[in-house]
This record gives structure tokens, sequence and C-alpha cells, in this order.
């Protein structure tokens, strides 16, 4: 029997996986928001979008303001680097997050350096308010004012829900 060597990586192995760089994705601001005469904004960079997950890379300036909401599908949030509250939870680098589709948390507050996180939504990854009520006095009390939404770049087959939910927005 004649001794056969293994090659790695095996033939074929990596035919279907799909690798992109970080640096190959545009940034898409989701949102915006005036704090005094400064506009934050929270961006990300859409890593690999399809109808069964969303993974992005996000960053929130300093201050920005996410309202509590749920999604329409599991989601998992990774924080990197900076810090952000989610609710009275302070939330540093190595958090992880994990929510059930049809869950609520929040609201979200970027730290003093601001807040880095990837996030995987497996599914659809729309959301819906969870205290619409609540966090506009939350904005009002810190003078956040929130800003129109800025076009995306959407795949065809999903909607840009982020209007149809609150006329401002948030």
């Amino acid at each position: 029997m004649a001794d056969k060597e293994t090659k790695y990586p095996l033939p074929g192995i990596n035919e279907k996986a799909r690798f992109s760089h970080l640096d190959d994705h545009r940034w898409q601001i989701v949102r915006r928001q005036k704090i005094g005469d400064r506009v934050v904004e929270a961006r990300e960079k859409w890593m690999e979008w399809n109808p069964r997950y969303n993974s992005l890379y996000a960053e929130w300036d300093p201050g920005m303001m996410i309202r509590a909401h749920g999604h329409n599908s599991d989601h998992i949030v990774f924080v990197l680097k900076g810090e952000m509250t989610c609710g009275d939870r302070v939330c540093g680098p190595g958090t992880h997050i994990a929510l059930d589709q049809g869950d609520t948390f929040g609201p979200f507050i970027a730290g003093p350096e601001g807040c880095t996180s990837y996030m995987i939504m497996m599914g659809d990854p729309g959301s819906f308010p969870a205290d619409p009520e609540g966090f506009e006095a939350l904005r009002r009390e810190r003078g956040v004012e929130q800003l129109p939404d800025v076009d995306l770049e959407l795949p065809d087959w999903f909607a840009d829900p982020r209007n149809a939910i609150t006329k401002d927005g948030s």
C-alpha cells in the first residue's frame, strides 16, 4: 500500500466560503442626531446581507442614542471598543448581548469615546420601537435632536422601515 500524502487545505473545501475585508464595504449612515452644535451618527458596514442574516460592523459617535427596540429576528451584539449603555447596564469591550426575536432592549447611549460593535441579525433585521414616549422624553432631557434619515443602499428585496415606524426616524 503506497503512502499518500494528505494535502491541506482539502481541494474544494473553501469553494463556497465568501471572504471580504472591512475596507471592502461602504459606510451606511443609519441614524443622525444633533447634540448641541455637534452632529453624531450611527454608521454601519454591512459585511454580508441576505434574507437569512445580516452581519455588520457598527460605529456610534459619542453620545449617539438609539431607541429601545426589538427586532424581527434573533440579534447578537458584541462590543469591540468604547462603550455604550443598554438601559442601565454599561457594556464595554467584550460584552455580548443576545436578543431573541420579538424581545426588546435599550435604549442605547454611546459612551464618551463612542462605541464600535459587531452585530448579527438572523433573519429580517427590521425593528420596532419599545418605548417611543420614554425615548422622546430622554432625548428632550439630554437636548438631543433627531435628524432626518439619509438614504441607504439597500438590497432590492428589503424596504427601508425607518421612517415608516416613527415620523422623526427615531
